[in-house]
């Protein structure tokens, strides 16, 4: 199967840290958002993708040359005009071939098999309290007769997470020439959305599956939620060193020094960071951070920054340097 990955966003949700990252190379659990999708699709016989970039996307492109053997392709969306308008760009993939698009943003827990033997297209759905957000579905005996992008009205609770399997991409690339032709934009942009609801009035059959395991990256309370998930799977436990107390579950880099510290539960210590005389739990603490005399609490601290003296909640971009009174 071939895999569609947008991920040209800015991450503005997600600053101060997406001021020097892209969005899908933030940190959680011991790696970038994108590292634990490009994990889960390899792992599920995804063999080749394309990987539609924008915002520092050389970046992005280094990171999966150099971490991954897989068969990809990248295309630059230079203007963001919405997710139509990305899967446009990336059209020479959508030949005969099933793909699956999938949103650069979230991490899944999902088991990918059951739409491999699909007849059908299908969309994951999830149920959803305020679909305000999101894109939703409307089906009837299975199958989807309207798709609405972010309803003001509630239409349906059943919320489009962001995965998109298309049994005929050929006829995804049709109904996107008829969008981007004849300049049909939702909220100032080109949804995807509606080039779905252009395939399912010419016809074209869409089946739901659920997606129960969803976790979203886009905010910073949102990371953390999706670090502790992470790590809960986590069956390895690191020993912590003498002095140091480890509260599973924790990821700890292996270069990380820690020293005189306790580190969890729901804490993740990237390649490089070092922890001292500090209590540290569910907090993310990114490459080469500097962490010293604090007890942090539901923190994110970003690449090469430096915090010391006493907090306990705190979110640091990437290079900055914070000292606290005692």
């Amino acid at each position: 199967m071939h895999a569609i990955i947008p991920v040209a966003g800015i991450g503005t949700r997600l600053r101060p840290f997406t001021h020097t990252l892209p969005k899908v190379l933030v940190n959680v659990a011991g790696k970038p958002i994108l590292g634990h999708i490009l994990d889960s699709l390899v792992a599920q016989g995804v063999t080749s993708a394309t990987i539609i970039t924008g915002y520092k996307g050389d970046l992005v492109e280094e990171y999966v040359r150099t971490t991954y053997d897989l068969d990809v392709t990248f295309v630059e969306q230079e203007e963001m005009l919405g997710l139509g308008h990305a899967i446009w760009i990336a059209r020479e993939s959508l030949l005969e071939e099933p793909v699956l698009i999938i949103l650069g943003d979230t991490v899944f827990d999902v088991d990918l098999d059951v739409l491999k033997t699909s007849q059908f297209s299908s969309l994951g759905v999830k149920f959803v309290e305020d679909p305000r957000r999101f894109g939703v579905v409307l089906e009837d005996g299975g199958f989807v007769t309207r798709l609405v992008e972010k309803p003001e009205t509630l239409v349906s609770n059943l919320a489009i997470v962001g995965l998109y399997f298309i049994r005929r991409p050929s006829v995804l690339r049709e109904a996107l020439e008829t969008l981007i032709k004849k300049d049909m934009q939702s909220k100032g942009e080109y949804q995807l959305t509606d080039a779905l609801q252009l395939m399912v009035n010419a016809g074209e059959k869409f089946t739901i599956f659920s997606v129960d395991g969803w976790y979203d990256c886009g905010k910073p309370e949102t990371l953390l939620q999706t670090n502790r998930f992470l790590l809960t799977k986590r069956s390895a436990m690191p020993t912590a060193p003498q002095g140091c107390v480890f509260v599973p579950p924790v990821h700890i880099d292996p270069s990380a020094i820690i020293e005189h510290s306790v580190v969890g539960p729901y804490a993740s210590v990237s390649k490089g960071a070092v922890v001292r005389n500090s209590i540290v739990r569910d907090s993310i603490i990114c490459d080469s951070a500097t962490v010293a005399d604090i007890a942090l609490d539901q923190s994110i601290i970003g690449e090469n920054a430096e915090v010391t003296g006493r907090f306990s909640s705190i979110n640091i971009g990437d290079a900055s340097i914070v000292r606290l009174s005692q």
